[in-house]
């Protein structure tokens, strides 16, 4: 009796993805540095890379997106973060310039510039990426600005605090 190979590999292929190395925990960490020179603010945001992938993709109809350097995202990438990452006083708005992105291993650096030659002190930060994707989402930012160095953890029902 022949027994055919193919099953045999399918059904090993498929229990080998299913026992592909995921992260348990969902979190982002934020770099904010203020160049006093530059007037402004220096942001890296390092998010898992899958995790960032179904975020975009929530935001774009379940449309599937994969990151890589030198991809076609970048508007998409941009865009997210912008609606998740936002610096204000009042009814000001700070700008936010999208620098780029970068793949490193399971993580996407994605880097940003906010012009600023205020005092952030009474400022508010918002820093709301994906948590509308994972409620235990925890992010992170350490902020060196002025008036010394502070770290911030923003997590579901406290997604905004104050510099």
């Amino acid at each position: 009796m022949k027994i055919s190979c193919f099953p045999f590999l399918l059904i090993i292929l498929c229990l080998s993805s299913s026992f592909a190395p995921k992260h348990e925990y969902h979190v982002s960490v934020t770099q904010m540095q203020y160049d006093k020179p530059g007037k402004s603010f220096q942001i890296s945001i390092r998010i898992f890379t899958d995790d960032l992938e179904k975020g975009i993709s929530e935001d774009n109809n379940k449309r599937i997106f994969t990151i890589k350097n030198n991809d076609q995202n970048n508007p998409f990438v941009e865009r997210y973060i912008r609606k998740h990452f936002i610096l204000t006083s009042g009814q000001k708005k700070a700008e936010v310039q999208y620098l780029g992105k970068e793949e490193e291993a399971d993580a996407t650096w994605v880097y940003l510039e906010i012009p600023f030659s205020e005092n952030p002190e009474g400022w508010k930060l918002q820093n709301s990426i994906l948590m509308e994707v994972f409620d235990d989402q925890v992010n992170m930012t350490n902020v060196k600005s002025p008036a010394g160095p502070k770290t911030f953890l923003f997590k579901k029902g406290q997604t905004v605090q104050s510099l």
